[in-house]
């Protein structure tokens, strides 16, 4: 009879690590294929280790499914037709805290560029397309047809720091959910539509909008999910001291 070592074991365990967060990207193109509700359960109650400042642990989430979902979608869809008709009621729609930044300087506009463009120009759509341009912005607030729509909040009350504590939440949800064979797309997308999510979602007054996010199976057919961002080398954003 064999046995594995704690050292075999460790490297099963690393190697499993490394793929879920390796093998995770934004997913634009999803099935139809439901998910179990225990299934979404268990990433978040896995999600739920994430660290937090004191362990204040302050994520909120709400999940969107059949009715509730496509209630969203055509709310938000139905405004954001309507600032393409009017772009002056663009004013009546504000992210609450600033995901980006006011003025893009280099590198950083350069990558945003890069990332664009180069998803732009997988599917074709040219600077001119402002029709298809539009359309494909629209993805986001259909979920990228993925069965489940998530929205998180967080208590007005709380600090910038829990904003930090949510990127590892979420972080933990992706990771968790390639656990499952399911993907993700995390989206600052629905921000400005915030006044139509929270009371759409039932969230409180005290509550603010952090992101949304799609969750579902990966349609492996569509050539947008063929879409993967580069990174920079390890030596470009470390210093050894």
């Amino acid at each position: 009879m064999t046995t594995n070592s704690p050292a075999s074991a460790t490297a099963g365990l690393n190697s499993a690590v490394d793929a879920a967060i390796t093998s995770r990207m934004s997913v634009r193109a999803f099935t139809s294929q439901a998910v179990p509700r225990e299934t979404l359960t268990h990433i978040l109650q896995v999600a739920s280790r994430a660290p937090s400042g004191t362990n204040t642990q302050p994520w909120k989430v709400y999940v969107l499914q059949g009715a509730s979902r496509d209630g969203l979608v055509d709310k938000v869809c139905a405004a954001h037709d309507a600032i393409r008709a009017n772009p002056e009621l663009a004013a009546q729609y504000r992210e609450e805290y600033d995901y980006y930044p006011e003025k893009w300087v280099s590198p950083y506009i350069d990558r945003r560029r890069e990332n664009g463009w180069g998803l732009y120009g997988l599917l074709g759509i040219g600077k001119a397309d402002k029709d298809r341009m539009h359309a494909q912005h629209q993805r986001n607030f259909r979920f990228f047809d993925a069965p489940v729509g998530l929205m998180f909040t967080v208590d007005r009350v709380m600090g910038r720091g829990s904003l930090v504590d949510y990127g590892m939440f979420l972080q933990n949800i992706m990771i968790a959910a390639r656990g499952q064979g399911l993907a993700t797309c995390p989206q600052a997308a629905w921000n400005g539509f915030a006044s139509i999510i929270l009371p759409h979602i039932g969230a409180g007054a005290d509550e603010m909008l952090v992101c949304g996010m799609s969750l579902g199976y990966a349609d492996e057919k569509e050539p947008v999910n063929t879409f993967h961002t580069p990174r920079e080398s390890v030596e470009s954003f470390t210093r050894w001291l």
